[in-house]
């Protein structure tokens, strides 16, 4: 489509597994698995014979084991040269790292993780609810790093739900929108609690922004305009009978880039709730070498990666299993690198 102020759609294309990104964001997952009761050690209280455990993305009666052998997830593995951004919009996560953080976190949570020069975490779903289904949906976002900051020091952050900010927006009629604030400045909304220090989101004119959006039926929401020159923005439907955008009907869930320099009035024209998430920035503008859990900016620093963490191992596992699962309570918590007592959340 032409790039006009009537056409806020610049770029569409459906929904699949994983969601096409933008720089200076590299990678978009949903994972919505409705998970059964759990077993004795936190894994499915079903058969998982014909799995390809290892490996099992198969999404068989609605769920995946991921990476994991006995507890659904991704056992330790290592990232370098970029962040992950983690929300938890149902059930738990059970993190730990090779910097000895640790945390069980949920509910709305969001954990962020600065890898820079080298990290090793592990990210398990426990099936903690031992007589009823154990649902779990998240999404996990990729940010790049720039290339003076690929080496950085790993850092660790939770960003509590109690904490982080929200605008609720009632229109003429008013039908509410709530608008999740977890990162990135938002007219009328509180400010946005503070992205890990090194992180592009952290910089100058990054214009960084990553948003939860909730309309009820026949919601209006006017999304205002990026602030930063050069900003890119997309909108995920994936939640919803019916989105407008601006003039423009979009009837089926998917991901689009939108005209980020401009006001566009968000509608929900279905009958049901209707939910978006936002992703914007200003692009990074560098090359990107990936290679699985690394992302350098040359293939040679890649081979680099690659030799480091055979060698050092990014620091060791502090940890007995690669699979470290944190207890049968169901409380979120947070252990910092350097602290030995857990840190409890609490409203802000």
């Amino acid at each position: 489509m032409s790039n006009t102020p009537s056409t806020p759609v610049l770029q569409s294309q459906p929904l699949g597994p994983l969601w096409p990104t933008l720089d200076p964001f590299l990678f978009c997952a949903h994972h919505d698995d409705a998970y059964p009761a759990g077993n004795a050690s936190f894994g499915p209280a079903v058969p998982v014979d014909d799995r390809q455990i290892g490996s099992d993305f198969s999404r068989k009666d609605g769920w995946s084991m991921y990476h994991g052998d006995t507890v659904p997830g991704f056992p330790g593995h290592p990232h370098r040269g970029f962040e992950t951004v983690t929300l938890v919009r149902k059930g738990l996560i059970d993190h730990s790292d090779s910097l000895g953080a640790a945390a069980r976190f949920g509910g709305g949570d969001v954990q962020w993780v600065t890898a820079g020069k080298g990290i090793v975490h592990s990210e398990m779903f426990p099936l903690l609810n031992a007589s009823e289904p154990n649902p779990l949906e998240l999404f996990q976002i990729w940010l790049n790093l720039p290339a003076r900051h690929k080496m950085v020091e790993p850092h660790f952050t939770m960003l509590w739900n109690e904490r982080i900010p929200r605008l609720v927006h009632h229109d003429e009629a008013g039908r509410a929108t709530t608008v999740t604030v977890v990162a990135g400045a938002l007219p009328a909304a509180p400010a946005p609690l503070a992205p890990p220090p090194e992180s592009w989101a952290s910089q100058p004119g990054a214009d960084v922004a990553i948003w939860t959006l909730r309309l009820d039926p026949g919601a209006q929401w006017p999304m205002p305009a990026a602030q930063g020159e050069g900003t890119r923005r997309m909108l995920y439907f994936f939640v919803g009978d019916g989105l407008r955008v601006g003039p423009q009907e979009v009837r089926e869930h998917a991901a689009m880039e939108v005209d980020a320099r401009q006001d566009w009035l968000l509608t929900n024209t279905g009958p049901t709730v209707m939910e978006l998430l936002v992703l914007q920035g200003r692009p990074i503008g560098e090359p990107v070498a990936q290679y699985g859990p690394f992302v350098m900016n040359t293939q040679q620093e890649i081979m680099q990666a690659m030799q480091d963490y055979r060698r050092t191992q990014f620091g060791g596992w502090p940890w007995p299993d690669s699979d470290p699962v944190h207890g049968t309570e169901a409380r979120r918590f947070a252990r910092y690198p350097g602290q030995a007592e857990d840190e409890v959340p609490a409203a802000a």
